[in-house]
C-alpha cells in the first residue's frame, strides 16, 4: 500500500505489551484525543488512529514512559521541563495523517520515566538516556523534535550522532548564545532560575485558556491531571532536570557540529517567550545554518494553547518546493523511490528488523485520512538570517543535495 510521503521538513501491531500498561488515547469526532479503552481486534474502516502510552524497561532496568501512534517515518518528540509527552497528545495525532509515526518520550524523571542514578546529573545523561530508548525501540533515523528542555536534549542527541538524525525542529529550545549566557547568570546566582520558573508556571497557567476556549481549557486539564498529580506527590523528582539545566555546557559547539554534519534544523519560537527570548531561536537557527519561523504572539507554551499550529508550519513546509525536493533527495539516499513508497519500505529504511516500537504501535486504518484541519490561532513567519561564514563547509545533506 502507497502512503502519503513526509518531509524530513526544512523548507522545510497489539495494542497491548507485555512491557508495561498500556493507556489508549482516541480521537473524538471532533478529532481531540481523549482517554478512552482500547478497541478490540482490527480497527473500524475510516477510524481514527489512537495514541498508545506504555512504560518499557531498558536492559539495565531502567524504566521509561512513552506514547506512540501512526504509521510512517518516525518523528520523535521530547517534551520540556515539569512536562510529559503525553501532554502534547493533541498536537501528536494530527500529525499522523502526514505519514509519521510519532513517538513522545517521557526524559528522566518526568512522567512515567524513573529518575537518573545520583550523579546523573548532567544533561549529556538525559540525552544519552534517551538515545538508549531510541535505540531500545529499533528506530535507525528519525526527524528528532525538542520543546524547551527537550531542545537541548534533541540538539545533544544528533549532534553526538549526526547519522541518526534526519532532521531537527527546535520548539522555544533552551539552546543558542543567549540561553548559554543565561546559564552563566544562573550559576552565579541561582535566583535567577527561580525567577525563569516562576515565569515559566505563570506561562502554565496563562496556557489553559480558561475564557477564550473553555473546550481546550478541559481538554488540557484532562491531559495535565497526572502530571500534576505525580509532581505534588514528590516535587524533589524535578531537581535533577533543574540541576542539569544550571550544570550545562555551551550549547554553541552542539550547533557548530549539527551545521558541520549538514543536518537540516529548524527553530520555531514564540516573540513573546519571556522565558527563553526569541533571540535564543534566533541565534540557535543562525549557528547550525538552519531556518527560523517566528510564531506571532506565542509564549513559551504556545504549543499547548493550539495544537493546531505546529503541525500547520509543517504542512505549510512540506508543501514548499524546497521541502518536496528534500523529501525526495532523503527518499533516494535511503533507497526509496519517492513516487511509489510504501509504509513498508519506510520501516525497512528507518526501522530496525522486528522493533519493538512497531510492536507498541496501535492498529489503525491507514486510509484514514484527517479531516479538514481548523486553521491554527497564530500566525507566523519566517525570518531571513545571516549565514555563518563557514556555513559552505557543511556536508551535503538531502535538503541541500
Amino acid at each position: 500500500m502507497r502512503c502519503r510521503l513526509p518531509v524530513p521538513f526544512l523548507g522545510r501491531g497489539d495494542s497491548t505489551s507485555a512491557e508495561g500498561d498500556v493507556d489508549l488515547i482516541d480521537t473524538d469526532p471532533d478529532h481531540t484525543p481523549v482517554i478512552g479503552p482500547p478497541n478490540q481486534g482490527e480497527p473500524r474502516p475510516g477510524e481514527m488512529p489512537r495514541l498508545a502510552r506504555h512504560q518499557i524497561t531498558l536492559a539495565d532496568g531502567h524504566k521509561v514512559g512513552i506514547a506512540v501512534c501512526g504509521r510512517g517515518v518516525p518523528l520523535v518528540m521530547v517534551h520540556g521541563f515539569t512536562a510529559e509527552g503525553l501532554l502534547y497528545a493533541q498536537t501528536l495525532s494530527r500529525l499522523v495523517s502526514a505519514g509519521y509515526k510519532v513517538v513522545a518520550i517521557d526524559t528522566a524523571g518526568h512522567g512515567s520515566t524513573q529518575g537518573l542514578p545520583p550523579g546523573g546529573a548532567e544533561i549529556s545523561e538525559y540525552s544519552r538516556l534517551l538515545r538508549r530508548v531510541v535505540d531500545h525501540l529499533g528506530i535507525k533515523q528519525a526527524v528528532f523534535v525538542g520543546h524547551s528542555m527537550g531542545g537541548r536534549m534533541v540538539t545533544e542527541l544528533a549532534a553526538d550522532n549526526p547519522e541518526r538524525a534526519l532532521s531537527v525542529i527546535l520548539l522555544d529550545a533552551i539552546v543558542g548564545e543567549t540561553w548559554d549566557k543565561l546559564v552563566t547568570l544562573f550559576r552565579t546566582n541561582p535566583l535567577l532560575l527561580g525567577w525563569i520558573g516562576a515565569v515559566l508556571a505563570l506561562d502554565s497557567v496563562a496556557t489553559v485558556p480558561l475564557l477564550r476556549d473553555p473546550g481546550q481549557a478541559v481538554k488540557l486539564a484532562r491531559l495535565t491531571q497526572g502530571m500534576l498529580l505525580r509532581t505534588a506527590v514528590n516535587p524533589l523528582r524535578l531537581a535533577g532536570p533543574g540541576i542539569s539545566i544550571i550544570r550545562s555546557t555551551p550549547s554553541k559547539p552542539l550547533l557548530e557540529q549539527i551545521r558541520r554534519k549538514g543536518i537540516p534544523l529548524m527553530a520555531i519560537h514564540g516573540d513573546r517567550d519571556i522565558a527563553v527570548p526569541l533571540s535564543t531561536g534566533r541565534s540557535a537557527a543562525r549557528i547550525a545554518g538552519g531556518q527560523l519561523v517566528v510564531v506571532e504572539g506565542g509564549t513559551h507554551s504556545w504549543l499547548l494553547k493550539d495544537p493546531e499550529t505546529f503541525p500547520a508550519i509543517l504542512r505549510e513546509s512540506m508543501a514548499s518546493p524546497m521541502g518536496q525536493q528534500g523529501r525526495d533527495s532523503m527518499f533516494r539516499k535511503a533507497g526509496i523511490d519517492p513516487r511509489a513508497a510504501t509504509f513498508d519500505d519506510l520501516e525497512r529504511a528507518f526501522y530496525e528488523p522486528g522493533a519493538l516500537i512497531h510492536r507498541l504501535t496501535p492498529a489503525f486504518d491507514p486510509l484514514w485520512r484527517e479531516p479538514a484541519p481548523r486553521l491554527p490561532k497564530f500566525r507566523w513567519h519566517t525570518e531571513d538570517l545571516d549565514v555563518p561564514d563557514d556555513a559552505e563547509d557543511a556536508e551535503p545533506t538531502a535538503d541541500a543535495a
